[in-house]
């Protein structure tokens, strides 16, 4: 099964960036905006996991999870990869406490690596976002990454880690199979 794993923002912070990119979204129908229903911080993207390593990976999450306090974050700005100028992801920032977010993540990803699930994309950089929207080809965004330039959002505990199992159709759905509280 497709797998990830993600902090979730609260619903006040994740309605502020919302009305943030309401505007937006009807100049620009050649995007595929992401459902606010569905956005999350990915921590570590797993691809595809076994059961067995699922089996494994669900204690090793848990023992992660108290291993770290919660910490503050917050939505900022907006970027895109590769670049604004042909993108194939237009995605929000985050501010607050970084470190905490990175140390957070390297812990998660280790538990991962040793449950026989490695994130497939270990080797490069955590780029910490929340996608707003894809595109079908590589589209020139950066009238967008301007008018959210100066967007911070309110600042939202990030307090718990989930697993999640995607599924890919049309629009990725998600279904949650562990939560874990940050101590």
């Amino acid at each position: 099964m497709r797998l990830f794993v993600a902090i979730s923002p609260t619903p006040e912070a994740l309605g502020d960036l919302d009305g943030a990119c309401a505007p937006l979204r009807s100049a620009r129908d050649d995007l595929r905006w992401t459902s606010p229903g569905a956005w999350h911080v990915t921590l570590a993207f797993l691809g595809e996991v076994s059961d067995v390593s699922l089996d494994r990976l669900v204690p090793r999450l848990e023992r992660a999870a108290r291993r770290h306090a919660a910490f503050g974050l917050s939505f900022a700005g907006a970027g895109a990869f590769p670049s604004a100028a042909r993108a194939n992801v237009l995605w929000s920032g985050l501010n607050g406490d970084r470190k905490a977010l990175g140390d957070l993540t390297a812990t998660v990803s280790a538990a991962a690596r040793r449950a026989g699930a490695p994130p497939p994309d270990a080797g490069r950089k955590y780029r910490p976002h929340l996608t707003l929207a894809r595109c079908r080809v590589p589209a020139d965004v950066r009238p967008l990454v301007d008018a959210l330039a100066g967007y911070q959002g309110p600042r939202w505990p990030a307090g718990e880690i989930l697993l999640i199992r995607s599924r890919l159709h049309d629009r990725p759905r998600y279904e949650t199979l562990g939560t874990w509280k940050l101590a």
